[in-house]
This record gives C-alpha cells, sequence and structure tokens, in this order.
C-alpha cells in the first residue's frame, strides 16, 4: 500500500465525497492500514464507506497496470475479506486506539520511533500539538507496552 499512497488517498476522498467521514487517525503499512473514522449522526455504515475505498482504489491499480494477484474467487489478493469495526466508547478508549495506530509501525518492526513513520496521522497531531515530536520514545531504549503482545 505504501507503494500507492497517492491512489489510496484518492479512494479515501472519493469515498468521502460520496458518504461523508472524518479520519481522526490513520497509519498505512506496507500490507495494512488501521484507521478511526467518525461518521455523521445516524450513520453507522462503516462497510458501505471501505466497500467503496477498496473497489475505488483496486479499480485504480488494474487500471494502471500494476501487478495484482487474484483469490480463486476472482477478488483481488489487495484486501482482506473482511474488516474489524469497534465503536469508541470514550475519549480514553479513543485515545488508546489512536496510540496504538500511530506505534503501528514501531511494533511490526518497520521504524524503532513513530515520527520515522512517514505514512501516519501522527505527523498532523504533532503539528496540531496534540503530541510531543519524540512521543513513545525509542524502541532501542525501552519497552513502551502500546498495543497488544
Amino acid at each position: 500500500m505504501v507503494d500507492h499512497v497517492d491512489p489510496l488517498r484518492e479512494s479515501f476522498r472519493t469515498a468521502a465525497r460520496e458518504r461523508p467521514f472524518a479520519i481522526d487517525a490513520i497509519v498505512i503499512l506496507p500490507d495494512h492500514l488501521h484507521a478511526i473514522f467518525t461518521l455523521p449522526e445516524e450513520d453507522a455504515d462503516f462497510s458501505g464507506r471501505w466497500r467503496r475505498i477498496k473497489g475505488h482504489f483496486s479499480n485504480q491499480l488494474v487500471v494502471a497496470g500494476a501487478a495484482t494477484r487474484r483469490r480463486a474467487s476472482g477478488a483481488l489478493v489487495l484486501w482482506q475479506p473482511r474488516f474489524w469495526e469497534h465503536t469508541i466508547r470514550d475519549e480514553t478508549d479513543f485515545e488508546h486506539h489512536v496510540d496504538y495506530i500511530h506505534f503501528n509501525p514501531v511494533k511490526h518492526g518497520l521504524v524503532t520511533r513513530v515520527r520515522d513513520w512517514p505514512r501516519s496521522s501522527f505527523h498532523a497531531y504533532v503539528r496540531r500539538g496534540l503530541l510531543p515530536d519524540d512521543w513513545a520514545g525509542d524502541a532501542r531504549e525501552a519497552a513502551t507496552g502500546y498495543g497488544e503482545p
């Protein structure tokens, strides 16, 4: 996914124009992504939005001639068949999920500091003064405990 960030961004924009939502936090990794969306009141259709994002992105890659593999069903291997949905319960739950998202590149061994992964909303949080640039420190120096074991 990180090799095709521009088409992925366009897919998110297209889906949001059709069915509005806000992205509260996101990280794009080589083989998956994590995101927190806020949908309009009285609208809980996460599935429809993900379907549009996945479809638009997949179509853009096929049209561009990107190498793609297909499952026996014909579906592209770009996406896992399902997604995990969680309703944020309160501010603490929101903060824990944002931390998990931002720490994910470190968890997967892609970088040792959160700030070193470019495809993350972490940088917007720093610009807005919500997190310090050195948030979570350096994985080489200490265990931080963000995310599941």
